[in-house]
């Protein structure tokens, strides 16, 4: 894991000059459910950070995208397995991924486009999903679905 991160690190580092999102996350400690372990929660930033930027890339030439993650309630219930490590359970019952988010979209340094959202996806162990194998795939898929509704709609 910690190699697939470093490896992911040296791309966005590289594509950095074409990255056009800026993600900050209020009280991690104060959130739904975030990882416990400090490594998880900074591996968590990271990836969303990454997802962002990367569906970012579809705004127009000039915009930047500005989220600010209020509250994130992740997939599943984490559960301690053993003493070193926890696991994430997914049952598909009332444990499904909601997360509260402010956004702004800039140009040219002025805000033309802002609101606040709360995503949820009750569904989220039906029907497809493209990250189905990545880590907070189910996030990023209501990411995804957030980002075409709300954002690109308004372009």
């Amino acid at each position: 894991m910690n190699k697939l991160i470093h490896a992911a690190l040296l791309m966005a580092a590289s594509s950095s000059a074409f990255a056009s999102a800026t993600v900050t996350f209020a009280d991690l400690g104060k959130m739904t459910d975030v990882p416990h372990d400090y490594q998880k929660r900074e591996d968590m930033q990271f990836l969303f950070r990454e997802h962002l930027n990367l569906l970012s890339e579809k705004l127009p030439a000039g915009q930047v995208l500005k989220v600010d993650f209020l509250d994130i309630d992740l997939a599943g219930e984490e559960f301690p397995r053993v003493a070193v490590r926890d696991i994430r359970v997914l049952k598909g019952q009332a444990d499904w991924p909601r997360m509260h988010l402010r956004y702004s979209i800039e140009q040219d340094g002025k805000v033309i486009s802002s609101g606040d959202s709360k995503l949820s996806d009750p569904g989220y162990l039906m029907g497809m999903n493209r990250y189905d194998r990545d880590l907070y795939g189910h996030e990023k898929q209501m990411l995804d679905d957030w980002f075409r509704q709300q954002i690109l709609r308004q372009h």
